[in-house]
């Protein structure tokens, strides 16, 4: 059979049917009804808390009351956001944690110290990443550390929380920072994006996982962040954001908002990139397989016009 030539058959009106399909509304970042889990007196544990995202969801948290554990490896860092999370929630309700998530003792040493103060975890955000240059033959030590964070980092985080958040009494979440890069695979940086894409169907698993337990009362959610400005993205002392790109703020009050909605994917857009434009962008990807195309035909020179007038009529018809 030839293979398909012509824009995928994955129609983009379906876009629309979907759940987290929703305009955004910003919340306020005390309101009640962030969700059941979110009220303050309970735990949130931050990994990657020193700066961009992870930071800005400390802050978030804390002004919805809760108590915060900080986790990162940049100890100097992060031992200036607990004192600012400490002049939002008072002293006694932040821990400051210097952790590398790559060494499951050090993640062992935070859980035990969250416990061991306050006896529970009711937000578990599994957020630390790091991104260094790669190639697909070459950086192999950059692969090696990359994957040491991003993916085992992950699963060790997972593997020594979630056990202690299924005995609890109260209800609990597990958020989990993905990427695009880890869906669409843009070209450029294959370790980063292929850590990425580990973090995605670790989190997809856990999601299930959770789902057949009976009675189990922790959820997981998969946190998919558009272009932030943050350190990971480029960002440096004293430079300008870009106009495209949304604050760590705004994508975790984006973030906040679907998760209060109940959606698993939260797949954030930006200044530059709505989400329609990302909806059809991960349905092309997934055509790749479907239809055989090449790989990442997106970029290929024999496809570029035709993903050109994928994009063109799917946004039309969603005008």
């Amino acid at each position: 059979m030839p293979l398909s030539r012509g824009p995928s058959p994955l129609r983009p009106p379906i876009l629309g049917t979907t759940p987290s399909h929703r305009r955004f509304e910003a919340l306020s970042p005390v309101d009640s009804e962030l969700h059941p889990v979110i009220h303050a007196g309970r735990v949130a544990v931050i990994t990657g808390a020193a700066s961009g995202i992870g930071r800005a969801a400390a802050f978030e948290f804390a002004k919805a009351g809760l108590k915060i554990a900080l986790a990162d490896v940049t100890a100097e860092a992060l031992e200036k956001t607990g004192k600012e999370i400490a002049a939002i929630i008072g002293e006694g309700n932040v821990l400051v944690i210097p952790t590398d998530v790559s060494k499951m003792d050090e993640v062992v040493r935070l859980r035990d110290k969250v416990y061991e103060a306050w006896g529970e975890v009711a937000v578990l955000m599994n957020n630390a990443a790091i991104s260094r240059p790669s190639h697909s033959w070459q950086n192999t030590e950059n692969w090696s550390r990359v994957f040491e964070v991003n993916v085992f980092g992950v699963i060790n985080v997972q593997h020594t929380f979630v056990p202690s958040m299924l005995h609890q009494e109260n209800p609990a979440m597990v958020i989990t920072t993905g990427s695009k890069q880890g869906i669409t695979n843009p070209p450029g940086n294959p370790a980063y994006n292929a850590s990425k894409a580990a973090v995605k169907s670790l989190t997809e698993g856990l999601a299930h996982d959770l789902r057949q337990r009976p009675g189990c009362a922790v959820s997981a959610h998969l946190f998919i962040p558009g272009w932030t400005f943050t350190g990971i993205t480029g960002r440096s002392a004293g430079s300008a954001k870009p106009a495209g790109a949304w604050t760590a703020e705004e994508a975790v009050l984006y973030m906040l908002d679907h998760v209060r909605q109940g959606d698993f994917y939260i797949l954030c857009p930006d200044n530059e990139t709505r989400r329609e434009v990302d909806q059809l962008r991960v349905m092309w990807a997934a055509g790749d397989v479907a239809e055989g195309r090449p790989a990442l035909s997106r970029w290929h020179a024999e496809w570029k016009n035709l993903f050109q007038e994928y994009m063109r009529d799917g946004l039309a018809e969603l005008s």
